[in-house]
């Protein structure tokens, strides 16, 4: 059984994923300290669940092409 997130938490992290595509990786660590880079979340559970997701839709779409 996977993680369930919230609909807003899917939602942002697709259209972040559709903005930064190139800049996004597998690496958990490195989506967190992007999205702090860019400043646009302040709840700091919020960010690191979209980090974890932006993480997974990375994999899909290496798995993809």
């Amino acid at each position: 059984m996977g993680n369930i997130r919230p609909l807003y938490i899917k939602n942002n992290a697709k259209r972040l994923f559709k903005l930064i595509k190139d800049k996004t990786t597998t690496n958990f660590d490195e989506n967190k300290k992007l999205l702090k880079d860019l400043n646009l979340i302040k709840s700091k559970s919020v960010r690191n669940k979209i980090a974890a997701y932006l993480m997974k839709l990375k994999k899909q779409s290496n798995i993809i092409s």
